[in-house]
């Protein structure tokens, strides 16, 4: 299984920024796309912004100009650069991954991972 960890959120008044940081781990696998997800209380999971393995990226509306997805693939880590924020950006931030991964007993596989989520509160 690929494990995927999140850390980077937490309490930031409106205008100021965070930074996201998603590390992926677990034996030998290769990462096709990464994502940042978030899910606020009564709302569904949304996509916030997405990049694929060559660099291409995509993002909500309600983000674009504010937010940065990028990644380092040599660390297997996404970054999710939060400028400008407002309240309603509050939610729990989840990481996604897919890709595929070896496994002893057949070879490659397809995998897709969630992270656990972080925090990120935009409030005065």
């Amino acid at each position: 299984q690929v494990q995927l960890v999140e850390s980077g959120g937490g309490l930031v008044q409106p205008g100021g920024s965070l930074r996201l940081s998603c590390v992926a781990s677990g034996g030998s696998f290769s990462i096709n796309a990464m994502g940042w997800y978030r899910q606020a209380p009564g709302n569904q999971r949304e996509l916030v912004a997405s990049i694929t393995s060559g660099g291409g990226t995509n993002y909500a509306d309600s983000v674009k100009g504010r937010f940065t997805i990028s990644r380092d693939n040599g660390k297997n880590t996404v970054y999710l650069q939060m400028n400008r924020l407002k309240p309603e950006d509050t939610a729990v931030y989840y990481c996604n991954a897919d890709g595929r991964r070896w496994y002893s007993d057949g070879g490659y596989r397809p995998f897709g991972s969630w992270g656990q989520g972080t925090q990120v509160t935009v409030s005065s």
